[in-house]
């Protein structure tokens, strides 16, 4: 049986037990008044736990097993910690238990009083081999409850991205233009070439573009050739001159590039390619200036989607994929999709995180608001919800499915799971 303390202390604290007439195995009469707060330190498992054992109430600390004996497996005995323990929570007692000071600590057993039945649900759910493992459950549910548990893990999925922007700010000697220029130029790259965007971004830091964001020729021969794309000879006139441009500007700057082999061009589509993203992310430092300043004084989400459309790309680009490689003409500016993907993973995230730093919750309600109004995203883990009965009509949904299946769905966490808990509470 795939029965655990984990399990044992989810039953506990849900109060998923008869709870009627209990006794302890020594056949004293019980009442439980308040199961406690779960102890995530060292010690009894549970804290300021009140029963009231025959006719006597008792304040203080419980402890759970699976077996009574595991109390001596783990060498409480000699903890005077477990001194306060008032009540021994197992789910099967093969042996007493006794305090430092020889009295016999009461015991619960639980193994005929949780049922059948739910300790079989919980059993499908661990064992389950599905996409999820809650999938045969998820129609049964009422969407209420599902929706309700989409917008806490929403919060969890923002409170975990924004920690890491506010180091990335920290990093960044308290510089939030700093680090929102680092954390999009990794966005940039998607997952393919995150890594070689966000090398290129810390190599150049954005002051640097500042004395040069009026001459755009020398904006994408810093950027192209910091990303180790202008280290050979070409063709065409333009990468020459960037290559000329670049060679004076790493001698003047003591510049050094990265190795082109960093960048991933398999499995792309053109569009995608890292030198049209490249270019792409060189016409937004030519356009922008202090880019995360002007976002926090944007209200709306079209102003916001403005900064990332109708980029000054360079015109070589219109015809070309890569250098010195011909193309059907063609219009290389970011897709309706990404920048929906830019808005939700780097500015969204900077809004909620800028307004945590600085307890301002006006900057939080409008990166929620932000993702209510984007389109939710297009991959294989929504499509799969989307098959499932799931409504996904806004990057809210979509960001919080992300989070469900990576932190609870693929772990298996049904414990810790709102739709897990509310499926076993219904068994």
């Amino acid at each position: 049986m795939d029965f655990t303390e984990e399990l044992l202390h989810y039953f506990w604290k849900a109060g998923l037990y008869k709870r009627q007439k209990l006794y302890c195995t020594n056949g004293e009469s019980l009442e439980i008044i308040d199961s406690g707060l779960s102890n995530p330190h060292s010690g009894p498992d549970f804290e300021n736990c009140l029963v009231r054992l025959s006719n006597t109430r008792w304040a203080g600390n419980v402890e759970m097993h699976i077996h009574s004996s595991d109390w001596y497996k783990h060498q409480h005995q000699h903890d005077l910690a477990y001194d306060t323990v008032i009540l021994h929570v197992v789910y099967q007692h093969d042996e007493p238990v006794f305090r430092t000071d020889g009295t016999e600590i009461p015991v619960l057993e639980l193994k005929n009083l949780i049922p059948a039945n739910l300790i079989s649900t919980y059993r499908d759910l661990i064992r389950s081999k599905n996409w999820i493992p809650c999938s045969n459950h998820l129609a049964d549910l009422d969407s209420i409850y599902i929706n309700a548990w989409l917008e806490r893990v929403l919060l969890e999925r923002l409170h975990s991205k924004s920690d890491e922007v506010i180091q990335l700010v920290e990093e960044q000697k308290g510089s939030w233009d700093d680090a929102f220029y680092i954390h999009l130029a990794r966005n940039f790259g998607f997952k393919v070439n995150e890594f070689g965007f966000e090398s290129m971004a810390r190599s150049l830091p954005q002051q640097l573009f500042a004395r040069h964001k009026n001459n755009h020729q020398q904006v994408e021969a810093l950027i192209f050739g910091q990303a180790g794309f202008l280290k050979t000879t070409f063709r065409d006139e333009y990468p020459q001159k960037l290559k000329a441009e670049y060679d004076f500007l790493k001698k003047k700057y003591n510049l050094s590039p990265l190795k082109a082999e960093i960048w991933k061009f398999m499995r792309l589509r053109p569009a995608n390619f890292p030198t049209i993203r490249l270019a792409q992310f060189a016409a937004l430092v030519c356009k922008s200036n202090h880019l995360f300043t002007n976002i926090i004084e944007l209200q709306d989400e079209q102003s916001l989607k403005a900064l990332f459309t109708d980029l000054p790309i360079y015109n070589y680009w219109d015809n070309h994929y890569r250098f010195d490689k011909l193309s059907e003409k063609q219009t290389k500016q970011p897709g309706k999709q990404s920048v929906s993907n830019l808005l939700m993973n780097t500015v969204c995230i900077f809004l909620f995180a800028y307004g945590r730093y600085n307890k301002q919750e006006i900057y939080r309600k409008r990166a929620l608001k932000l993702l209510e109004t984007l389109n939710a995203e297009h991959n294989s883990v929504i499509r799969n919800f989307k098959q499932l009965g799931i409504k996904v009509n806004s990057a809210a949904i979509s960001q919080a499915l992300l989070q469900l299946k990576k932190k609870y769905c693929d772990a298996k966490h049904c414990l810790y799971c709102g739709i897990g808990a509310k499926i076993l509470s219904r068994t």
